[in-house]
């Protein structure tokens, strides 16, 4: 699904063709950035925002070494409900559909649990480990570029609840095009998933890595281990000529929540101007942009035609959003699509 680029002065060049053919004093300027709604109060608001700090000569002026953007991914570049979180779906397929895998028993029955409560959008059920720990032992002893080249095979495979639609092509082409056109603004741009980062690295490739490099994703962080190291602390071991990078089967850390406020200290070690997310684990990182003088902008998960939206919560986030003077964005209203163009929901 490589968009073109650039795709957002396209749609403004036809725009402005078509205002080319009215009276002169019909024409006005039209904003918009494609797949938006034309009358998108968001994205009229992050144009604004985007005009002000790029304005050479006004006090508002911001140096394109200082304009950050970071992007939550599942959820709000791409999608968080086939049925469910995409690290999530992998660990499930990895436990209960790869022959090639023999998971514990008591992962096995967590993952029969969890798959049968997400088919049917049920929480997930309570383990003494995390699922993200889980996942980290599934994957142990596979070499890093094993690893990634699992992740992109699952790719291919046809995303839940949806028609015409890998797991691979689940973007929102809204979300893509506002990335392109923040990056073509002079926007560095990061991803701040819950997800582990390598995942994201592969799911962006092709769609939006020409805009977010591997460098600039922070995800969560699975231990690793060298081939040759045994019992030895990495910082007691000589990586060895012949030695490979392998999982070793831990969670180190959960980019979540705060988690992401401390990752992007640590790996940015610049604040915001504008974050984006679409959860509560996204808020913390928004507060933070807030402190500093930056926005948030949080997608609401109201579409139930062409996603799998729920209304109440929705509403309570759009609550919560507000009392802390975030921007909500609509995607029921303010999304053109959402994904690509013969993309069927399959359910209610």
């Amino acid at each position: 699904m490589k968009m073109r680029k650039p795709v957002y002065v396209l749609a403004l060049c036809l725009c402005f063709a078509t205002a080319c053919k009215k009276a002169p004093e019909e024409t006005e300027a039209v904003k918009t950035i494609p797949y938006w709604t034309e009358n998108s109060p968001a994205m009229i608001s992050i144009m604004d925002y985007v005009e002000s700090v790029t304005a050479e000569k006004a006090d508002t002026f911001v140096p394109e070494a200082d304009r950050i953007a970071v992007f939550d991914f599942d959820g709000t570049l791409f999608g968080e409900l086939f049925p469910t979180y995409f690290d999530n779906c992998l660990f499930m397929h990895r436990v209960l559909h790869d022959e090639t895998y023999t998971p514990a028993d008591d992962v096995r029955e967590y993952a029969e649990a969890f798959e049968k409560a997400a088919q049917n959008h049920e929480p997930e059920p309570d383990s003494p480990r995390s699922t993200a720990q889980m996942e980290a032992e599934t994957f142990a002893g596979m070499s890093v570029e094993e690893y990634r080249d699992y992740v992109r095979d699952y790719m291919a495979e046809p995303a839940f609840g949806f028609e015409n639609m890998t797991y691979g092509e689940g973007f929102y082409l809204p979300m893509v095009s506002l990335v392109e056109y923040l990056h073509d603004n002079g926007f560095k741009i990061f991803i701040s998933s819950g997800s582990e980062r390598a995942q994201v690295r592969e799911v962006i490739e092709g769609t939006l890595d020409e805009w977010v490099p591997s460098e600039n994703v922070i995800g969560s962080t699975f231990s690793l281990e060298a081939s040759g190291q045994g019992d030895k602390q990495g910082r007691s071991y000589s990586f060895k000529a012949d030695d490979k990078v392998l999982m070793e089967g831990n969670l180190v850390t959960k980019n979540q929540k705060t988690n992401k406020v401390f990752s992007i200290i640590d790996e940015i070690g610049k604040a915001p101007l504008l974050v984006f997310g679409n959860s509560s684990g996204d808020l913390s990182m928004a507060q933070y942009a807030l402190n500093h003088g930056g926005r948030g902008y949080m997608l609401l998960c109201d579409d139930t035609e062409r996603d799998y939206g729920n209304i109440e919560i929705a509403k309570s986030f759009q609550k919560d959003c507000e009392e802390m003077g975030l921007t909500t964005v609509s995607m029921k209203d303010e999304f053109q699509t959402i994904y690509k163009e013969d993309t069927v929901k399959k359910g209610k």
